[in-house]
């Protein structure tokens, strides 16, 4: 904790409870390095800082870079943060040298890049666990071209589609989730320091260089926003939570198709768990918790939101509220992504259970209406009549659409003809679906096609 200047007490205790960030921005440290490593170069080729004393500091900084990659680098509650820890044990380290190192920065400029950087890598980090849950769509998509199943709409069975097509409308949200972490990077991406406390310095630094050496794309150009902006970590919190959506609506998905009446897919016994007490049980705990955990990343979003929404332009202590949003959204989703992808690589799909279920509920009832609409000539708001009145039929004899003879078609409408019947298979009705973006197998395949060369594309 900053003391000194006007302050003359000691801070007490219950005051170094609520502003200590010790506790957990610890995993800033190496990034903190970094940035002071950066920092101390530009104020020695600036003139600002004699040569021995930056390499006293840089060498200083390298023994605790050293000891932070080894994890015995311990943060200390009673200095407040990482930053203050650091400067510490620099000072213990060099001795007075060390006061030279914060010229012409501010702690808000330093956290803020800090963040910045490790946020970085964990875009890079996700993106690329992300691709991999692409894979595994891809290969589950691959062997089920052919598979079909019934497509759902209001959670009743609506058309039969194949099995790959569903699995690649995910693929397809993930690929959107990654241009969203993109284009998250590329505002993430751009250096606070040198910036101070808000109003820049009056040392002749070169943001330019501290910004290159950081691997930055460029110096943030208001220092004020550069030090109080926070809506790049809002950013990542809300793709965050969009892509856990995603996950959710796939978790969502395993476990109805892992039910007991449905026995679509089974996963493999180590992603699944049993009960306390009925031995029977294979619950899909996992993708339950990709499911719940989802909640929890709007919640970090709406509290960093509701944190800066009260905030007048500038630093405010209540910014420290950022870090552990961020650091707990960036660990659970990709907690949640590697499990989804272990999931899909270990799903067995049950075909026979599938295609037996893609005919229920009368699911190639449209397929009537549109041979009547193609073949018939027949509007299709009356085909659509003709059809409910089948549908009717099938009802009351308890049989399913194909069950029903040409005889008990024609009575309904004499324009049926046997070529009508063929119509009524589910494979049929999926082989039928040939616009783009749609079911058929061929469409379907060259949609893996498109998919494999944009889900390979490195975003970042």
């Amino acid at each position: 904790m900053a003391r000194g200047g006007r302050l003359n007490q000691k801070p007490a205790e219950i005051f170094q409870d609520m502003t200590a960030s010790a506790g957990f921005d610890g995993r800033l440290a190496p990034y903190d390095v970094v940035g002071s490593l950066a920092h101390v170069q530009m104020l020695a080729a600036q003139g600002i800082v004699r040569p021995s004393e930056a390499r006293k500091i840089q060498q200083g900084l390298k023994k605790i870079q050293q000891k932070i990659e080894k994890g015995t680098f311990k943060s200390r509650k009673e200095l407040d943060d990482i930053h203050m820890t650091i400067e510490a044990a620099l000072h213990r380290l060099i001795g007075s040298a060390a006061g030279r190192l914060h010229t012409a920065r501010s702690r808000n400029d330093q956290v803020a890049t800090d963040l910045r950087l490790w946020l970085r890598d964990r875009l890079v980090a996700l993106d690329g666990d992300l691709q991999a849950l692409q894979g595994a769509l891809l290969e589950q998509a691959s062997a089920h071209i052919m598979t079909v199943m019934p497509g759902l709409t209001h959670q009743q069975n609506a058309q039969p589609i194949s099995f790959a097509h569903h699995v690649l409308a995910y693929g397809d949200m993930l690929d959107r989730d990654r241009q969203r972490l993109a284009a998250c990077h590329g505002r993430v991406n751009e250096s606070p320091l040198g910036s101070a406390a808000l109003a820049g310095t009056s040392f002749p630094i070169d943001r330019k260089a501290t910004a290159a050496a950081l691997g930055f794309d460029r110096p943030m150009a208001n220092a004020i926003d550069a030090i109080s902006a926070r809506d790049f970590a809002m950013e990542f919190l809300a793709v965050t939570s969009i892509c856990s959506l995603h996950l959710s609506r796939l978790a969502a998905d395993m476990v109805l198709w892992m039910s007991t009446p449905l026995g679509f897919v089974s996963l493999p016994d180590s992603l699944v768990s049993s009960s306390s007490i009925m031995p029977q049980k294979r619950n899909p705990d996992a993708a339950e918790l990709v499911r719940g955990k989802t909640g929890r990343l709007i919640g970090h979003f709406t509290a960093l939101a509701s944190v800066i929404k009260g905030l007048p332009l500038g630093y405010a202590m209540d910014l420290q509220e950022d870090k552990q949003a961020v650091f707990d959204a960036a660990d659970t989703i990709d907690l949640s992504v590697r499990c989804m992808t272990e999931m899909v690589k270990g799903m067995t799909v049950n075909a026979d259970a599938m295609a037996a279920a893609a005919g229920h509920g009368y699911t190639t009832a449209t397929d009537l209406a549109d041979w009547l609409v193609r073949v018939a000539d027949v509007p299709f708001r009356q085909a659509h009549r003709i059809t409910g009145r089948v549908v009717s039929l099938a009802v009351r004899k308890k049989c399913d659409l194909e069950d029903l003879s040409l005889t008990e078609l024609q009575k309904i409408d004499p324009r049926f003809t046997a070529q009508a019947r063929r119509v009524l298979s589910p494979m049929a009705s999926m082989q039928s679906r040939t616009s783009e973006g749609g079911t058929a197998p061929g469409q379907v395949r060259r949609a893996l096609v498109r998919a494999r060369r944009r889900y390979q594309k490195n975003f970042l």
